[in-house]
């Protein structure tokens, strides 16, 4: 969906790892004609293509992408700087193309909430951006990501469930399923919860300060049922 300058549309979803906020992003890209802006899929993109010495150069410091990759692996978050010079950089890019978007995943700390968020409005207008927070349980996230796979080749996540337990390749692209090494395992994911409440939660704070409109959704149930709760929550606007 491309519309006039004046009038772009961002949908932010935040939630806990295991939340669903990547599936309900690629659902309402699909259903509002959004680009879908997965700050995972961008580290992750910036991890394989710069070599070990490469480096961002920031207010002076040196991030090398080797470190923030492994920041990244032991389910901490990457240097919020780092982080917030590759989102800000792809927004502008997005926006001169004419895209709107769903961003599924960033800001995760209050620095990078502070660096992206006054972008978004002066590109995008205040009254147009929207936040989404999808509400799981700690035992809900640890269960979902332990049993999270996605594909070789494509990187689909594939959901959990009775029907999928057994499979072994994707049903969309056919390469191999396999887990994320390090990133999924129940240690990983405690970590990851850990920095989840204690450096993204307070964005929440920080987004009703700037009058930003926060709507909470449940995450616990079927996928159709959150994506239900979501798109009536948007149109309650």
């Amino acid at each position: 969906m491309k519309n006039s300058k004046s009038k772009k549309l961002v949908i932010i979803l935040l939630g806990a790892p295991g939340s669903g906020k990547g599936t309900q992003a690629g659902l309402l890209a699909d259903k509002l004609g959004l680009y879908y802006f997965e700050t995972s899929k961008i580290l992750e993109k910036s991890f394989n293509l710069h070599k070990k010495q490469k480096f961002i150069k920031i207010a002076g410091k040196k991030y090398f992408y080797i470190n923030e990759k492994k920041l990244w692996t032991k389910g901490i978050l990457c240097s919020p700087p780092f982080t917030s010079y590759l989102v800000k950089k792809r927004i502008k890019q997005l926006y001169k193309a004419g895209e709107n978007l769903i961003i599924a995943g960033s800001p995760r700390t209050l620095y990078e909430g502070k660096n992206i968020m006054p972008v978004l409005e002066k590109l995008c207008g205040k009254k147009n951006i929207k936040v989404i927070l999808i509400q799981v349980s700690a035992q809900e996230s640890i269960f979902r990501n332990s049993h999270r796979r996605i594909c070789e080749l494509m990187r689909h996540p594939i959901l959990y469930s009775k029907e999928t337990a057994e499979l072994k390749f994707c049903p969309l692209d056919g390469s191999k399923l396999i887990r994320r090494k390090g990133l999924d395992d129940p240690d990983t994911i405690k970590i990851r919860l850990d920095e989840y409440k204690n450096r993204t939660l307070p964005l929440i704070k920080y987004f009703r300060e700037r009058k930003l409109n926060v709507k909470e959704i449940n995450g616990k149930g079927s996928v159709s049922k959150v994506f239900e709760s979501i798109l009536k929550s948007l149109k309650s606007e």
